[in-house]
């Protein structure tokens, strides 16, 4: 039977249930496949000193989440071209004497967004968060053709770094920073909004804008999925908004880096059916 050691870095990662949804599709694939949470606030470790431990304890491979998806590349051996497009890893496999680098990220939001927002217009969308989670997102939403994605961050610099790059990348058209005060106006002529912070998960609760900005032709989109059902989201369902919550995306990643890890191809349906049972435990 072939065996995998998986881990997860991050912080706060207790609630993570990355471990039961990999664990419970390998069982499907007839694997041992052990997933460890390598939590640097419990563990008093850095992502770095987390790598090297994990390569020296024989991990196979390791999910990375927040905040650690930029970090992490400087202790990294490679990257590949979509986590080097990036600037942001969430998956890290070792090869031999190396460790690699990915970025399921962005195509697990767009997989998502297909299935869940199939039809939603794409002029104009606003996003919250520019870190790695968030440099996935917009990618993602650029390259499923969005027209225009606007970067809003509680720390302006990552905003204005984030819009440059996708500019160079995808045109000076199709994307810029811009500051929080404005969401009113922004939101107010947006097709969307997508939130990509930690806002909402079990250890940062709260919601990442004013319920009043929100209205019902605004379709929104939340890659947090633990809960599922976010309080941002609650508030946009009340108000009729079409939402996306981010228990796709976890899924599609996860699945992505299922493959990359074991070689297999899991069963995304089975995947989302179990982590709505997990979620709801």
């Amino acid at each position: 039977m072939a065996s995998f050691l998986i881990g997860l870095i991050g912080s706060g990662i207790g609630p993570s249930l990355s471990p039961p949804l990999h664990e419970r599709e390998a069982a499907h694939h007839g694997l041992h496949y052990v997933y460890r949470l390598l939590d640097t606030d419990r563990l008093g470790l850095d992502v770095g000193e987390l790598v090297r431990t994990a390569r020296r304890f024989g991990y196979d491979a390791l999910n990375i989440t927040h905040p650690c998806k930029q970090t992490v590349i400087p202790y990294l051996d490679e990257l590949s071209p979509d986590a080097r497009t990036l600037g942001a890893v969430n998956t890290v496999v070792f090869d031999s004497e190396r460790a690699i680098g990915h970025n399921t990220d962005w195509t697990g939001f767009a997989e998502s967004f297909a299935r869940g927002l199939p039809d939603a217009p794409t002029r104009q969308i606003v996003q919250l968060g520019a870190g790695g989670a968030g440099a996935a997102v917009a990618h993602a939403l650029l390259t499923m053709g969005a027209d225009h994605v606007i970067v809003v961050d509680a720390e302006p610099e990552r905003a204005y770094a984030l819009a440059d790059e996708l500019a160079a990348r995808f045109g000076p058209e199709r994307a810029r920073p811009a500051d929080r005060r404005e969401l009113p106006e922004l939101l107010a002529r947006a097709d969307g909004l997508v939130h990509a912070t930690p806002t909402g998960m079990a250890h940062h609760p709260g919601t990442p804008l004013d319920a009043s900005l929100l209205h019902p032709s605004l379709w929104v989109a939340d890659i947090v999925y633990r809960p599922l059902e976010t309080e941002l989201l609650k508030q946009a369902r009340a108000l009729g908004c079409r939402t996306l919550d981010g228990g796709g995306m976890v899924v599609f990643q996860a699945a992505h880096a299922f493959r990359l890890f074991t070689g297999r191809t899991p069963d995304t349906e089975r995947m989302l059916t179990h982590l709505t049972e997990l979620a709801a435990i």
